[in-house]
């Protein structure tokens, strides 16, 4: 989307923004289902052999899956060409990146699709027996999020397919487009078959490794190679950040809360609170009951009124 951005295709990146709407919805929405037919389960490397326990679950997972990777005639692969199209004519750089990034997206997606759905069940005796399809409650908005993520994309085929850019005329209206590079039908084309081949590549090899070979990730206490235990920590880009951003603000947080919060702030209006009980408490005193201490108290008052306005 921001590649789009970045090159002036407005359009294409909302776009993107639309059909990545009805896929990753509907990808969300179906791990959900998952995790309520494992009974809370979230590690993949507990589950397996989910698509007959979990049949509407897994047809949608599977069109969400597809859609995301960009395979025809799924919202994603018309929303991803574009964008692949418009960034090629502007930088062959950021073109190898996306497609680079493309192919990630295909490899991880299709390894959770099959490590979920394919195998045979890793999981527990008890979630075994607690499988069973989500209600009608959950899988409703699946099935139109799949709906849509199989025909969202013909809002805006290219124009090897269509001269009507539906998405485009729409938001014609109210956005200055700037100025687009246009692919040629060739490129196009050649793009879209390359692009085919590489998918079936993907899918077949993410197939034999994790389904064929029945491969399953390591256990988080396995001890791991160093380049495994690196891409499996994120690079460790989220310790650096807690170390160096979160735990120093959590340091002076804590220091403002002691001495600002607790001293200064609270002490101010507590001590508001303490003075007026110790005044109340005072004048409560003389709320005697006594009649005659009353009549004398008023007499005094009147008395003083007298003398301060003959002072004044």
């Amino acid at each position: 989307m921001f590649m789009a951005l970045g090159v002036g295709a407005y359009d294409t990146a909302l776009f993107h923004v639309v059909t990545h709407a009805f896929f990753k919805a509907l990808l969300f929405l179906c791990a959900g289902s998952v995790i309520h037919a494992m009974s809370g389960e979230q590690d993949i490397r507990n589950m397996g052999g989910l698509r007959k326990k979990l049949p509407l679950t897994h047809l949608t997972f599977l069109i969400g899956t597809l859609a995301i990777s960009g395979v025809p005639p799924f919202a994603g692969f018309f929303s991803k060409d574009e964008i692949l199209a418009k960034v090629h004519g502007h930088s062959m750089i950021m073109f190898a990146l996306l497609v680079f990034t493309s192919v990630l997206t295909a490899v991880y997606m299709f390894r959770l699709y099959f490590l979920t759905f394919y195998g045979n069940f890793r999981g527990t005796e008890q979630q075994r027996t607690h499988l069973h399809e989500s209600p009608s409650v959950m899988t409703l908005p699946l099935i139109i999020l799949a709906v849509l993520a199989t025909v969202g994309g013909f809002l805006g085929m290219p124009e090897i397919f269509s001269e009507h850019h539906y998405f485009s005329k729409f938001l014609q209206p109210v956005i200055a487009f700037a100025h687009e590079h246009h692919a040629s039908a060739n490129f196009e084309w050649t793009m879209i078959i390359v692009s085919v081949i590489v998918l079936i590549v993907i899918i077949g090899g993410t197939y034999s490794f994790y389904v064929s070979k029945n491969t399953v990730p390591e256990p988080e206490e396995q001890k791991l190679s160093p380049v495994t235990n690196l891409v499996y920590h994120k690079y460790y880009i989220d310790e650096l950040y807690n170390a160096t951003i979160t735990k120093p603000l959590d340091w002076i947080s804590n220091k403002t809360y002691r001495w600002i919060e607790i001293n200064i702030i609270d002490g101010v209006v507590n001590g508001v609170g303490r003075m007026v009980n110790l005044i109340s408490s005072n004048l409560k005193n003389l709320q005697t009951g006594n009649i005659g201490f009353y009549i004398f108290s008023m007499v005094v008052g009147i008395i003083l009124m007298f003398f301060f306005k003959l002072v004044m």
